[in-house]
């Protein structure tokens, strides 16, 4: 017969308590057991004292015997300092998924476009602005004699943009009017 120390849980809904007991492993959880070795009250603060009670004589006969402890239990008696568990460690829980690995290789590529072509926007920038400084020092003397050409053409052009607004409005009034139009006539439809 396989003997296991476990939890037997009591208590009413949402209001937890365990026996820890000793039962034959195949036997129900809630169900019939050998003997009852301590119990665990998970409501109770995790320094208070009755939160866990294990009778240690009893543990250790039952360990002596043959009994496998579940790991809750054995988390219990490894506190209480009678058998000693190992840290268990899994490096891949923490790892992502497949798909999550190839989300973040495609964010990556992503990210590393964008930085070149900002790379490539900031060092056409640089050569625009070197460029221009270069040709500035000859077209200075030449601006003067283009500053009054300028200035005269301004004026019919300023004079004209009126007259074009104008126009617009006009169109956008007459726009207006047949959708009016169009609505009255649907209107009309739905009554009849």
């Amino acid at each position: 017969m396989a003997v296991a120390i476990r939890l037997s849980r009591g208590g009413a809904k949402k209001r937890p308590y365990y026996r820890i007991v000793v039962s034959d492993s195949r036997a129900p959880r809630d169900g019939k057991y050998l003997e009852q070795i301590g119990t665990y009250n998970p409501l109770l603060a995790k320094d208070d004292e009755n939160r866990v009670k294990i009778d240690t004589d009893r543990a250790k006969y039952w360990l002596g015997v043959g009994a496998t402890p579940s790991d809750r239990v054995l988390r219990f008696l490894d506190a209480a300092g009678i058998m000693e568990r190992e840290a268990r460690n899994n490096p891949k829980k923490a790892e992502p998924g497949e798909k999550a690995k190839e989300r973040a290789e495609e964010k990556a590529e992503k990210a590393k476009e964008a930085e070149e072509a900002a790379k490539a926007a900031e060092e056409e920038a640089k050569a625009a602005d070197a460029a221009p400084a270069e040709e500035a020092a000859p077209a200075e003397e030449a601006a003067p004699a283009e500053e009054a050409a300028p200035a005269e053409e301004a004026a019919p052009a300023e004079e004209a943009a009126p007259a074009e607004d104008a126009a617009e409005a006009d169109a956008s009034s007459d726009k207006a009017e047949d959708n009016a139009g169009e609505e009255a006539a649907s209107e009309e439809k739905a009554e009849g």
